[in-house]
């Protein structure tokens, strides 16, 4: 191995049909996530109509979407290795916007709960498989960018989610808002599954073994081969921690608007969605853009991006949560909390991690078994991120209610933020695992 293997990289040449089908990877994830997202701001008004607590709505924003998915998440991971990709994606497309106008259509707190464990299984697929097709659309140097438009998609659709799907759910209720999502996934289904092709597995790998076949493992086989492997261990282990506070704040932050700072529903919406979906979107974009540029020279900024990024992120979430209801400006009739100055640097960074990390997966595992370890990195972050995240902030709220009363919630996320620190360790120990490879592949085919 030479001492710095991406001087040996082929050329760069990538046209526009792979930005075409980026482009569309990235619509669909946006929907996908906006599905998610729009949970923030039904929160409120699904409890009034059902009359459940905040554990309740942490358990269906989190856990019972959470639990099928990562139920789901590896066979889905092995299809993705076994088949064609964007055929796959297509039949998920349509899956989903099924599942996701029966949410609206829910008579009860349970149906609602079935609605959305059908959601998490039309969703598994989805992120490991336009990873492991983007891996294949573009080069290790240009890779990260390319990720970053990807994951940040869904980070700009939350001004879709959380602002217009705050108006759309005052004025026409909740159930509207799932109806006009499920939508549009009819025709991302038909364009994946008659426009575009499935890009060749493996063509800008540079590895003796990187054409040949993954063995045919089981699945628990398949899991603990990627598991042995301590820097892929390490990497998805730090995503998970970050996601379970990530999520949970994203997940929790209208409703801390509405109930810490006074604001009304719709307000709060638009600006957890137009402020927080847009600083995040461009960090998310600025950090593959410096992560593409940086590694160049050495492939450990991949890793350290991430790591200046969360204690960016956590210095800044500190202070946006503590911060007094003061209002720092009004918009027409939209009162701005000074508290969004610091939502908005903590929003910048905190998605500094996604692409770089996800790169690096691509470049960990050979081609014939990215589906099966986006799969698995996707499945950790879920469980703690989707799952757990939303529901310890729920009962973190309750348990405080007593002594805080109402401001019980901004206490719940200081607490849930902490994992990040936890995080940081664990991605110093994926460089220090990652660099006795060269941030190569290495789990090999036996």
């Amino acid at each position: 191995m030479s001492a710095n293997p991406r001087s040996t990289l082929p050329p760069a040449r990538v046209g526009w049909r792979s930005h075409g089908l980026l482009l569309l990877l990235a619509v669909v994830f946006a929907d996908n996530f906006v599905g998610r997202q729009i949970l923030a701001v039904m929160i409120e008004p699904i409890k009034s109509e059902f009359g459940v607590g905040d554990t309740a709505m942490g358990l269906i924003s989190g856990l019972a979407f959470a639990a099928v998915y990562a139920l789901m998440g590896l066979p889905a991971g092995r299809l993705v290795d076994r088949m064609p990709r964007t055929r796959l994606l297509a039949m998920a497309c349509l899956l989903w916007a099924g599942a996701t106008m029966a949410c609206g259509l829910a008579g009860s707190f349970l149906a609602l709960a079935i609605a959305r464990m059908l959601v998490a299984v039309s969703e598994s697929p989805t992120t490991s498989a336009s990873l492991s097709v983007i891996a294949d659309l573009y080069p290790p140097q240009r890779r990260s960018l390319a990720i970053s438009c990807f994951t940040s998609a869904p980070t700009f659709s939350s001004i879709i989610g959380l602002s217009i799907g705050a108006w759309v759910v005052e004025h026409y209720g909740w159930r509207a808002g799932f109806i006009a999502l499920g939508a549009p996934a009819v025709l991302f289904s038909a364009l994946l599954a008659f426009v575009v092709r499935d890009p060749q597995r493996g063509r800008w790998d540079l590895t003796p073994h990187a054409q040949a076949p993954s063995p045919l493992l089981g699945m628990r086989a398949e899991a603990r081969e990627l598991w042995a492997f301590p820097a892929y261990r390490c990497l998805i282990l730090a995503g998970g921690l970050t996601t379970l506070s990530s999520y949970a704040v994203g997940m929790w932050n209208t409703s801390f608007l509405v109930r810490s700072h006074g604001l009304s529903l719709q307000h709060a919406g638009l600006l957890a969605g137009v402020i927080c979906g847009i600083s995040a979107g461009i960090g998310g974009l600025f950090s593959g853009w410096l992560s593409d540029r940086l590694s160049r020279r050495h492939p450990h900024w991949q890793l350290s991006i991430p790591v200046l990024g969360h204690l960016t992120a956590l210095g800044a979430l500190i202070p946006y949560l503590l911060w007094s209801d003061s209002v720092l400006i009004r918009i027409g009739d939209v009162p701005i909390p000074t508290a969004m100055l610091w939502c908005a640097l903590y929003a910048f960074f905190a998605v500094w991690w996604v692409a770089p990390s996800y790169n690096l997966v691509t470049q960990l595992v050979p081609p014939g078994r990215r589906g099966s370890a986006m799969a698995l990195q996707t499945i950790i972050s879920t469980l703690l991120g989707v799952g757990v995240g939303p529901l310890v902030v729920g009962l973190f709220s309750d348990l405080l209610l007593p002594v805080y009363g109402q401001e019980s919630l901004r206490y719940a996320l200081m607490l849930v933020s902490l994992p990040v620190l936890g995080s940081v360790l664990l991605l110093v120990r994926t460089a220090s695992h990652a660099a006795r490879t060269e941030y190569r592949h290495a789990v090999t085919v036996s």
